[in-house]
Parts: structure tokens; C-alpha cells; sequence
């Protein structure tokens, strides 16, 4: 859910949406997992936006991932670009520790199919420059 808060007004409305989100999912037996909930911050400006979901307070968080993609306070791709990396050279050590073989065409399938995935999730940059 997203608001955009320019004052105090704006941080009530937000809460009456989530309540009202709630009492949706109460409804339709959907509950939400209040442990995956946050509150981010994007702009220069941070507001006092303590918002509550059944009596618990959300946290405020610098950054969160929001569909596999981490998404910082200043939208900044650094994070997201950081953790990527570091699960493509974890994967990329795993192949290289696991596999007996030296043949280099097992280890292209194997980055192929267990490392290029995770580089290449959600990067529009990536997609336009091999699928033209």
C-alpha cells in the first residue's frame, strides 16, 4: 500500500486504509502476516507514520524487499545490486566446490541454469541487451 504523506492528515488516512484492508482479510479469512509487514520512508522527508495492524505497531525500515527486489529509502538499486551479487558468486562457488568434473561445458549448464537466473531476475537492462 502506498501513500504519498504531506502531513499529519495523509498518516490518518493511511491508517484507515490498512484498517480497512484488515477487516477485508478478517472477512475473507485471508490474515495478514503482521512479521512481513513495514513501514519505508522514500523521499528526504520522514514523517512520524507509526501504523498499526491489530494493536502492533509497524516497524520503520531503511529498506524491504517488495516482489524479490530491495527496495532502499532512496531508491537507490545499490542494496539490491549487493545482495544479488553476493547470491550469484555463492552459487557460483557452490558449482565450483560440488562438481568433480573440470569440463567446462558442465559448468556453463550449471551457471546457466543456477546463476543466471538470479543476475538476471527483474533487470530490464539485462533483457533489453539479449532480446533485442
Amino acid at each position: 500500500m502506498y501513500v504519498r504523506i504531506l502531513d499529519y492528515l495523509h498518516v490518518r488516512s493511511l491508517q484507515l486504509a490498512v484498517d480497512a484492508l484488515v477487516q477485508w482479510s478478517d472477512a475473507w479469512q485471508l490474515p495478514i502476516s503482521i512479521n512481513k509487514c513495514c513501514v519505508l520512508n522514500i523521499g528526504k522527508v520522514a514523517y512520524n507514520t507509526d501504523v498499526h495492524i491489530n494493536g502492533c505497531t509497524l516497524p520503520v525500515v531503511t529498506h524491504t524487499r517488495d516482489l524479490g527486489v530491495i527496495v532502499s529509502s532512496d531508491l537507490s538499486p545499490s542494496v539490491h545490486i549487493t545482495d544479488i551479487v553476493s547470491k550469484a558468486h555463492q552459487r557460483a562457488g557452490l558449482i565450483l566446490c560440488t562438481f568433480i568434473s573440470r569440463d567446462i561445458h558442465l559448468f556453463m549448464r550449471a551457471f546457466l541454469v543456477y546463476v543466471r537466473p538470479i543476475v538476471e531476475y527483474n533487470s530490464i537492462y539485462l533483457v533489453t541487451l539479449c532480446y533485442p
